[in-house]
Formats: structure tokens, sequence, C-alpha cells
């Protein structure tokens, strides 16, 4: 154990993995930590985490850290999520306009796994490389529409055809996600990676729910 990450609703620790005589930081989410959700199971949100991960590696998003699930970690069962070097100052409302255009995918991506949750702290650029980011996916793969984001920039406009194909694919996923998704939340994916397939559009913001998480950093 190094530290504990003390925003947030969810207890969050940064750890030490060791492997092949090096020490890798990571990020530990113990299940146990997790505060209940009126709309979401009781501890689930690392199976989430992990699933998102397995989504945008299978289907070639490539922006989620690595994650597994462990089960013997300092605090029990939970997700280990490879820990990214990135500034905490610089996140998606002071994005310069070029940064906010590479977010198209991440857009895609949380329209695909339902995200309730993409605040503009979730999203950054590493030091260094500055490869774009995507982190904290425990509140996704809801059945029902929950969408909650900071990104509406592209609402309205044409999904580009690189990443609408990326979605082609999404009828492989079932298999990968049954350890971690329920069967309707699975049903439920695939059915909004065709709507979008139709689509080939960003929606706009609805009307009728609340669209935005809170607080949105």
């Amino acid at each position: 154990m190094k530290g504990q990450f003390m925003l947030g609703s969810n207890h969050t620790f940064l750890v030490a993995v060791h492997h092949d005589g090096k020490e890798i930081p990571a990020v530990y989410k113990p299940a146990r930590g997790e505060r209940p959700l009126w709309d979401f199971p009781d501890n689930t949100l690392a199976q989430r985490e992990t699933a998102a991960y397995l989504v945008s590696e299978s289907l070639g998003f490539h922006f989620v850290p690595f994650t597994t699930l462990r089960d013997d970690g300092p605090y029990g069962p939970g997700s280990l999520q490879q820990y990214i070097e990135y500034d905490p100052e610089y996140h998606y409302f002071n994005f310069s306009a070029d940064d906010k255009a590479r977010l198209q995918p991440v857009a895609l991506f949380d329209l695909l796994v339902n995200n309730a949750d993409r605040k503009g702290s979730h999203v950054f650029f590493e030091i260094g490389t500055k490869k774009l980011w995507a982190i904290d996916h425990g509140i996704c793969f809801h059945a029902e529409d929950k969408l909650r984001t900071v990104i509406w920039d592209f609402a309205g406009q044409p999904i580009p055809s690189e990443l609408l194909s990326l979605l082609s694919p999404a009828s492989s996923l079932p298999g990968l996600l049954e350890p971690y998704l329920d069967p309707a939340e699975i049903a439920a994916l695939q059915f909004r990676a065709e709507a979008l397939l139709a689509s080939k559009v960003f929606p706009r913001t609805p009307k009728d729910r609340r669209a935005f998480p809170y607080p949105p950093i």
C-alpha cells in the first residue's frame, strides 16, 4: 500500500505491484469499499471496471488502462488498474480545442458502455507521450439508459466511419463479458452497438432526464 486517493465516493488506493523484479504503481478499488448505489447491484463496480477494459481492448479503443480482478488485495477482492502519470490540473474543462477534438472515441465508447459518470477529470493525457486515457468505469453497463457525461461536444455530428467500424465486432463480446455482467446488461450493450451502427450520429442531450454527472469534475 502506497496511499489512498481521498477524492471520490469509494475507497481507492495506490498500491505497488511486483512483477519480474519491478515495482509497478497501480490503482486498487476493493469491493468492500464501494458505496451502495440505488440503481446498481451492490459490490459489482470492480467487475464493471474490468469489463470496460475488456471492451476497450477487444474493440480497439485502447484507452482504458490495463485492469483486472484480484482476490488477494490488502482489503480483499477488487479491481486493479495500471496507474498512469498525468497532470490533474489539465482536464476536460481546460483542454485545448485540439485535445477536445481527440475525445470523439471516448464519447462513442461512453455511449456503448452506457457510462453513468464521465466526469471532466476522468479523461486525461499521459505525461510525456500525450496518449489519451479514460478511467473510472465502475458505473457503466446498466441495462437502462444512464448516460451522464460532460462530453456532449459532438452531439448531432456524424460518427466517423473509422470509429463506427470499431463497433462491428461487438457481437463477439457476450462470451468475454459473461463473468462480469448479467445477461440483460450484455444484451443492452449489443442493442446500443446496433443502434449506433444504424444511426451513425452522436445523439443530442436528452431532455427527459439528467445527462450530466455531478460533480462535473
